[in-house]
């Protein structure tokens, strides 16, 4: 049996979801990570930045923007001891600026995932998966990277059944 893991980062406060800005509880992100680990089981385990970005949603998509523009590798609060044991790697992340955020990517290269199976899912709001699945395997160049699940961050709270039918479908 694969031992599995879902990893994720999220953005909770003021998002952009179908046009309009909205205070969320929990983020998209969670929420579909969450979905994944109900379905497959396995750990779960939240990336966070270490450091604020701000409350403001478009000040912080100008601050994800900055980072990207730099590809600085943004710390992040606290790493799991190791990934070693897992099989499987749920990885998911908000589509900032067409790939995940840098935080995520600082996360990826502090391990070395070579032969993991890591499937990505990310929320966005009409971009896809952008060229996310490029840069998990420039950081990952060892690891089995699949294509995919983009979920549209606005029907995030009502895919619960999508989420966990592809998780289950990748895992099988």
């Amino acid at each position: 049996m694969k031992k599995i893991i879902t990893v994720y980062f999220s953005r909770r406060g003021m998002n952009y979801v179908n046009g309009s800005i909205v205070n969320l509880k929990r983020g998209n992100t969670e929420l579909c990570a969450e979905y994944i680990q109900r379905a497959v089981g396995g750990d779960i385990f939240e990336i966070v930045a270490d450091r604020e970005y701000s409350a403001d949603y478009m000040t912080c998509t100008e601050e994800a923007q900055d980072e990207l523009r730099r590809k600085e590798q943004v710390p992040v609060k606290e790493y799991l001891d190791s990934l070693e044991d897992y099989d499987v790697i749920f990885l998911g992340y908000p589509n900032w600026w067409g790939t995940y955020p840098m935080a995520v990517d600082t996360f990826l290269k502090h391990y070395n995932l070579a032969g993991k199976e890591i499937h990505p899912f990310c929320t966005n709001e009409g971009s896809g998966m952008g060229g996310s699945r490029r840069w998990i395997t420039a950081a990952q160049p060892g690891a089995i990277v699949s294509q995919g699940l983009a979920i549209h961050g606005a029907e995030a709270p009502h895919s619960e059944s999508r989420v966990a039918a592809w998780a289950k479908s990748v895992v099988e």
